[in-house]
């Protein structure tokens, strides 16, 4: 158990730090690079620091269950969790970003084409040529087979036309 504790809290608090800090940094908009990509993806790291943490300090974890005020924080914890997953009210704060995403998913690739004020035609042989096989009458949504990823790529292509 020594080794392992000798490598848990390290990648606990190594893991921890990239968390927060990138956490911090996309709360307030201030994120650049791979900040987000990190955050994400290195989060599995704390997770597993945690693990392992809790595996060599699990005696000492049981205690927790055994304090008042412990169980208090951990019960609010929980119910914190829980309220994170209930929906706000009727739609009025949702994300005009993502409206707009969905909207433009479900629109024919000539309508979105017309928003540049590049012909269909021509905008369809920019995305074609982008190795985007794009036809009349085909939704964004279709194009990118449901792949948010694809479908930023596709709009990215579609609005970097300059038609002037």
């Amino acid at each position: 158990m020594a080794s392992l504790r000798n490598f848990a809290t390290p990648l606990t608090i190594g893991a921890f730090t990239i968390s927060g800090v990138t956490g911090v940094l996309m709360f307030f908009h201030l994120d650049t690079g791979l900040n987000k990509v990190a955050h994400e993806w290195l989060s599995w790291a704390l997770l597993a620091g945690v693990g392992l943490h809790l595996a060599v300090n699990f005696r000492a974890f049981k205690t927790y269950f055994k304090r008042p005020k412990a169980m208090a924080i951990i019960g609010a914890g929980a119910l914190l969790l829980a309220a994170s997953f209930l929906p706000l009210g009727g739609g009025g704060n949702a994300s005009p970003v993502a409206a707009v995403m969905q909207g433009m998913g479900r629109a024919p690739v000539e309508k979105v084409i017309a928003l540049t004020g590049e012909t269909a035609e021509s905008g369809l042989m920019r995305l074609n040529a982008a190795g985007i096989q794009a036809a009349p009458g085909q939704t964004i949504g279709a194009l990118s087979g449901g792949d948010r990823g694809k479908q930023a790529e596709i709009l990215q292509v579609i609005f970097a036309a300059d038609p002037a």
